[in-house]
Formats: C-alpha cells, structure tokens, sequence
C-alpha cells in the first residue's frame, strides 16, 4: 500500500511526537526534551529522549531511535501503512482510497472477511464455554486453575459436541460456506456436509500483533485424537511466523521472552506474572519466530519440557536462536515435566529462581551428551570427551572465548585440561570446525558511539541540526564527501539541502531511508554534544569535531585512493588544509 510523501507528511505533522508518545509512556521535561523509561529495552533508567524540536527520539541505552511513525511500528509491531493509519485516524486525518487493483481489492476483501469469520467464530467458543454446553470444557480450565481473568485475557472456549454447530452460527452470521472453508474453520463432505474440524475441544484463540484472531487450537476432551488441533494455513494465517501470546508477551517489560512448547504453559506463566511467554504454534520453532523476537530483545529462555522430546526441542531452539543473534538459555523444569507443573508445585519465586539460573546453552549441550552416556563404559566416556572438543572447535572460533569454555567444562566434569586442549588441537588439525574459522561473519553495523570516525561526523550532524545558523562556518570547512560513511553522507546531503532552503525536518529524513537504516539515522540527530561553560569552550569542541571529520575523512581518502596516481594531488590538496586546520581551528 503507497501513500503520497505529501501526504505522509501531513500525518507526521500532525502527530506531535511528544504528545504520541506520551500517550504510550510517561515522559518529563529535561531541558530542551522530553526523557522517559525506554519501552523497547529492560530498563528502569529515563535513557530514553523525545525531542519535540525534531520530532525524533533516541535511547541513549539500547540504541532505538527513529521518527514518530517508526514508534508506532517498533511498539505496535506493525508494517509502516498501519502505523500511518493509526497516526492519521489518531490526528482525525481522513486517508484518501488507494488504487489498487481489482485483485488486490478482492484479496484485501477476502482478508477482511476471514478475519470476521474468525472473530465470530471466536465469540461463538467464547459464549458456548460459559453456557451449559460448555460445562465439559469449564471444569478442564479450572481443574487447570484458570481464573475468570485468564480465560477471558486469552479468550478461550469450547467448541460443541459436534462439528455443524458453529458452522450454522457462522452461516446465521451472514458468512457463504466458501469463506467458512477459507478460513480454516470446516470442510464439506457428502456425509456431513459443512462441518467444523474442532468439536468437543477446548478452544485457543489465536492472535496477531492487533489483536485480531487469525487461527485458533484446540485440545480434544477425552482420549481423542489429535489430542491438540491447529487451525490449517489460511490467507491470514502463518503459522512460522506467529507466537501465541506475543499480544501480549511483546509489551511486557522484562527485556526477555520465556519460549514455551505449549498453549497452556504459555496462559499458566502470564497468570503466574511471567507475562513475557509465548509458544510456536503447532510446529517447531521457526526462524521466521525467532527474527521476530529478535525485534526486542536479545535473550531468550527456554521453558520446554523436561522429557526426551523437549531437551531435542531445546536444542534445535537453540541453533535456531544462534542463527538470528540471539541469546538463549535453558531454564531446568526438574523435576517437574513443564512451567505450568513447576510453578503449581513449587510456586513462582522458585521458578523466577530457576530463570535467574538458567543454564548456557552450550553447558545445556554437553550436559544433554552426558546425561545419554554410560559413565561406566570406558568406551562411551571416551566419545563424550570428544565429542565435547569437536564441539569446542565448531562452536567457538575465537581461541580465547573456546579457552573459557573449555576450563568452565573441564572443571564442571572432571576433566583435565590439558588433555581437553591436546584433544582440541588434534580435532582442529582434522579440519574440524575450520569453516567457522573461514565463513565471513555476519556483517553488522556499528553505531557511532562504537567507532570514534562515525561519533565525530554524528555528532557534526546533530550540532549543525541544533544550531542551523552554523552552517556557513561548517560549509567552510566540511563538505558532504567529508562523511565517508554512505548512510551518513547521504543524510548530510539532504541536511545541507534542507538547511539552505530552510525546510530542515529530521523526521522527514528518517523517513527517506528503508526500515533497517531509519534507526541509525535518527540517532545522528541526537548524538551526545560535548558540554561546554562557555562560548569560546564550545567554539574549540566544534572546532575539534570538524577537524576529527576532515582527518577522518583524508584517512579515508588516502587508504582507498593511494595508489591512484590522479588522486595524488586531491591528497596533497588536503593534507594541506588539514594541517592548517589543525594549526589554526576554525
């Protein structure tokens, strides 16, 4: 979906960042800002600043920054045209209708559709499972200790004792047989004609990031089978890439998620407080999952059974997590089998204990391998030693952080180092591991407080930024080819476009820039200033930040273009002006 720059524009205006983001979280006056908690990070600190004057904001803890609308993504969890439709709805701006094609329109219709399906669908399980039909599925949940307040947080039902009784509420809705089929809900058949898959079950309402329910599980009271159902995938259900619970999990503020197996653990650990909980649905965790967890945090913990399938699940979670740059940790259910039986048993402080211990995953490994071994067959003890040193090789390419783990494991076993080591190398000389040695590393970008070239031309940014009046003396002594970094020198272009025409916005930069860059590009208007008393300290800051950016940038100059005999004389050139600059500042 497309809406005009102009018209984006208007929504951005009209949406005073301040004000938005206010109404989300607390925020005081700090001098020329506005400073609160940060929402996207575990923190009790006010790192987080909201400049009205620029309509951008920065954590100065966790890094997040972005523009009024990327607040409305990152803490709705929604693509861009949805937050500018919240934003505009918000600011009472009517959005003009989107041209679109003729089959876009019908699948955006048919979305629409099944998504009512499924809400109605969702009310009929709601109201059956409170009514005398529902009595079955009512004395399941508490048996399972389930208050009001649970059940009706997380929606759960009972679907009837047959599978044609919500398919004829559904039709009693208005809803054609074609769209009950689509939406998951039923299939035909000559023996029954339409009828419902969930039937005798207790019913999960499954929702997305707006609380709209796109599926739904069931558990089948009784011995039937399936024991749990899952709703098929449908035109707005993926199942790879949603988490029960994430509706709520995502706005909890323990700056971690607790990954559960099942449905039940999940609505167990948010009634015991853990609200951070969420399960894959039906299948195995995905990365598709993982990335989207990713989005805010950086730890994750385990909470899978404690039986033979959970630990394999436990440990392709944790390839699976490793893969997107997460952490994660195994929290140890023993003796209990899950979270929801642990915590019945033993009650929520000892499970908040266990969390605050949770076990590294590699320990979690290597523990795994040792609990299969027969500790007295000499045979299998040699293969657990090494199939701990082959690990060591694959898993840690760099020696010092291997060295750590190798010391850490051998102490927890028994083990003598030295022999651990030798055992190591000789794994290492075989070639194993040596493609972690030689893959390239995921390339990350640094932030500018991590590198000295990129903080000074940063901060270069946001001086020029708060003080436009600046710019004839910058341009002076800087040009946009100063800044050798493309993301920074392609805002710094249109800051000395935008300044010289007077029609400067931060927010409206940010917004120029795809949805991985706007964050790093928004903290370039809000890098920390050197504090100064006086003018003439602060004239010898910004004197010394324009020179960090000129020496940068004939560093940069003369490692690239070096060699290059036509260039030698662009180096002298500034070489020369860099020395005179150092000689007499601005």
């Amino acid at each position: 979906m497309y809406y005009s720059e102009d018209l984006i524009a208007e929504v951005r205006s009209r949406s005073d960042i301040v004000d938005v983001i206010g109404s989300y979280i607390s925020l005081t006056k700090k001098g020329a800002n506005y400073v609160g908690v940060c929402p996207f990070h575990n923190d009790h600190k006010p790192s987080f600043s909201v400049s009205r004057a620029k309509q951008i904001y920065k954590c100065f803890a966790c890094g997040e920054a972005g523009n009024v609308i990327t607040f409305v993504m990152n803490y709705d969890n929604v693509t861009f045209p949805e937050a500018v439709r919240t934003l505009a709805d918000r600011a009472g701006i009517k959005l003009p209708e989107i041209e679109v094609s003729d089959e876009e329109k019908k699948r955006a219709g048919k979305k629409l559709r099944l998504l009512e399906v499924n809400k109605e669908a969702a009310t009929y399980f709601y109201r059956c499972l409170r009514s005398s039909r529902g009595e079955k599925g009512m004395e399941y949940f508490r048996k399972r200790e389930l208050t009001d307040e649970t059940m009706q947080k997380f929606g759960l039902g009972y679907a009837g004792v047959n599978g044609r009784e919500v398919t004829e509420y559904l039709r009693s809705k208005g809803f054609s047989d074609d769209e009950i089929k689509e939406s998951g809900l039923a299939s035909s058949s000559e023996k029954y004609g339409l009828s419902s898959q969930f039937w005798n079950r207790v019913m999960f309402p499954i929702m997305d990031a707006n609380h709209r329910v796109i599926g739904f599980g069931g558990r089948v009271m009784g011995t039937g089978e399936p024991k749990y159902l899952n709703s098929p995938e449908t035109l707005i259900f993926d199942k790879r890439k949603n988490l029960y619970g994430f509706v709520f999990a995502r706005n909890s503020r323990a700056g971690n998620f607790i990954l559960c197996e099942g449905y039940m653990d999940v609505i167990a650990m948010h009634q015991a407080g853990f609200s951070q909980a969420v399960a894959s649905l039906g299948t195995a965790f995905t990365e598709d999952q993982a990335r989207l967890l990713a989005r805010y945090t950086e730890k994750v913990y385990l909470a899978y059974d404690s039986d033979g399938p959970g630990v394999k699940a436990a440990l392709r979670a944790i390839e699976i997590l490793k893969n997107v740059g997460l952490s994660g940790r195994v929290i140890d259910m023993r003796p209990a089998k899950d979270p929801d039986e642990f915590i019945k048993t033993y009650g929520t402080g000892e499970f908040q204990k266990r969390i605050e211990n949770a076990e590294n995953s590699f320990y979690f490994l290597i523990r795994t391998i040792y609990d299969a071994t027969d500790k007295s067959d000499p045979e299998q003890m040699t293969r657990f030693y090494k199939s701990i040193a082959e690990k060591l090789c694959v898993s840690f390419p760099e020696p010092l952080e291997r060295e750590n783990y190798l010391q850490g494991i051998c102490a927890k076993y028994g083990i003598d180092a030295a022999n651990m080591r030798a055992m190591v190398a000789g794994f290492a000389a075989n070639g194993v591991g040596i493609e972690n040695y030689t893959k390239p590393k995921p390339t990350v970008q640094k932030s500018a407080e991590e590198e000295p070239e990129k903080a000074a031309q940063a901060m270069l940014l946001t001086w020029l930024t708060d003080e436009p009046e600046l710019l004839p003396l910058i341009k002076k002594y800087i040009s946009v080819t100063d800044f050798t970094d493309e993301v920074y020198r392609k805002v710094a272009e249109r800051v000395f476009e935008d300044l010289e025409e007077n029609n400067f916005s931060a927010a409206a930069i940010v917004d120029l820039f795809e949805e991985d860059e706007q964050k790093e590009v928004a903290g370039l208007f809000q890098a920390r200033l050197p504090e100064t008393e006086n003018g003439e300290e602060r004239m010898k800051a910004l004197s010394d930040i324009i020179i960090k950016v000129r020496e940068n940038s004939y560093n940069y100059f003369t490692e690239h273009y070096g060699n290059d005999i036509t260039k030698l004389q662009e180096s002298i050139r500034l070489k020369k002006e860099l020395e005179a600059l150092k000689k007499k500042g601005i």
